[in-house]
């Protein structure tokens, strides 16, 4: 008896020492959400600290060219703010139209799939064709697959090099109707391709009727924010103007206004543009 409760007292120390002594499986590193955003906008060659050290360059800047401008410290540290967001807001505004952009093309993209699959060539080598009669947008990450499955072969691990080059949430669900038709095969790959390419025509048609009804609400928004920095902008010549701005009342009047404009920009962009599709199968 004395030796069974040593031999478990053992073993349960060996796993509890294991759990921290043994390595873990090596996972892949996700990337950050900067990181993410410069590929979704076609920028995977530039680093997120790139990124970050034109951000502070524009916040510089910009609090340099605002106090010039107004000669209102106040000012100044509220233009640096708006101008280190700048580069991050342009490379979003950037991903946007990219994606919208591939959007249009994924239906061409499926239809050229399914011509030559029932042309009788394989998923591979339908896939890696795309490389040469595909959009132009996306011939160069097909070739860069064609090029992947000819050096490895192996068509799970090219999808996944060839949705990480492609970073589009609607590339992720053709990738991955492209990896289950493989695994799972069969006759109806043609219809099954013919039918992803439809949905994808029908969801276009929709985003984009809604987009050009509430675009309104996102130009509003822009022109009511920018509205009053422009009149102060104007008003900054008058000497009593930046006189009022530096004392303490007029600091505060400025961080409030900054505050309440912010706030409702966010609000009205929320609420006026459609919600960007996620890279849900990344």
């Amino acid at each position: 008896m004395g030796t069974l409760v040593g031999l478990g007292v053992g073993l349960g120390g060996l796993l509890i020492w294991s759990a921290f002594a043994w390595p873990a499986t090596p996972r892949s590193p996700r990337p950050g959400r900067l990181a993410a955003l410069l590929a979704e906008a076609g920028l995977g060659q530039v680093t997120d600290r790139s990124l970050l050290i034109v951000c502070l360059g524009a916040g510089v800047a910009g609090a340099f060219a605002g106090l010039v401008l107004t000669a209102i410290p106040a000012v100044g540290v509220l233009f640096g703010g708006v101008a280190v967001y700048l580069p991050v807001a342009l490379v979003r505004g950037r991903a946007r139209r990219r994606r919208r952009e591939l959007a249009h093309l994924w239906p061409d993209a499926v239809d050229d799939l399914a011509s030559a699959v029932r042309a009788g060539m394989s998923l591979p080598d339908a896939v890696a064709a795309l490389g040469v009669r595909g959009p132009e947008a996306l011939r160069e990450s097909f070739a860069a697959f064609a090029l992947d499955y000819q050096v490895t072969g192996r068509f799970g691990d090219c999808l996944d090099r060839l949705k990480a080059r492609l970073a589009d949430p609607v590339g992720d669900r053709v990738v991955e109707s492209l990896r289950i038709a493989r695994e799972v095969g069969g006759g109806d790959l043609g219809r099954l391709l013919r039918n992803l390419s439809g949905y994808l025509r029908d969801d276009i048609r929709t985003r984009t009727e809604l987009e050009a009804r509430q675009s309104w609400a996102v130009n509003g928004a822009r022109v009511a924010a920018a509205a009053p920095w422009l009149v102060l902008l104007m008003m900054a010549s008058q000497p009593e103007v930046i006189a009022r701005y530096r004392t303490p009342a007029g600091v505060l009047v400025l961080a409030v206004g900054a505050l309440v404009c912010a706030v409702a920009y966010r609000i009205m962009v929320r609420v006026g543009r459609l919600p960007a599709e996620r890279r849900i199968l990344a």
